[in-house]
């Protein structure tokens, strides 16, 4: 598995975001039965670098905690099968990984809702990790059925690594 992580802010976290990303998106991935191995990217972004995507990806002019792009299409959520005209799209030619897609997280969000919410910083980095390893499965949330079992299965990960509200 190979996470590459890069913090485009001056932000210094009480953890390595290396070692949170690995723990959590690893343990996405073994929940979720992936048959491969993967590759992420993760981008530490200030406020005004994630408000500029969110506006040019989604026609949403504001700044938001984190932003998700899926490489593969999944026709089920979790369900990793490939269709081989698509392997070219999807495959790292070089390592043979999965190219699962990217993720962007908002430094400041990070730090304002981990506030807000009364948990550590970890958490909540933690958190958006999780949430955007699962739309990186094909997980969603446009209605509340997708909406709870999405949260249900971040909040079991984040329990069984021990990563709870503190």
């Amino acid at each position: 598995m190979t996470f590459y992580v890069e913090n485009e802010t001056d932000c210094k976290f009480p953890f390595l975001e290396e070692e949170i990303v690995r723990l959590v998106g690893e343990a996405v991935l073994e929940e979720e039965g992936c048959p491969y191995e993967v590759q992420v990217n993760v981008v530490v972004a200030d406020r005004e670098g994630i408000r500029e995507l969110n506006r040019e990806f989604r026609g949403i002019d504001k700044d938001t905690d984190v932003l998700s792009f899926p490489n593969v299409e999944f026709t089920k959520e979790g369900v990793f099968e490939i269709d081989d005209s698509r392997e070219a799209d999807y495959f790292d030619p070089d390592t043979g990984e999965l190219i699962l897609g990217d993720i962007m997280i908002s430094a400041d969000k990070v730090l304002e809702q981990a506030q807000r919410f009364g948990h550590s910083v970890k958490r909540e980095f933690a958190f958006l990790v999780a949430h955007s390893m699962f739309h990186l499965c094909g997980y969603d949330h446009m209605d509340e059925a997708e909406a709870k079992r999405m949260e249900c299965r971040q909040e079991n990960i984040l329990s069984k690594l021990g990563i709870t509200r503190d």
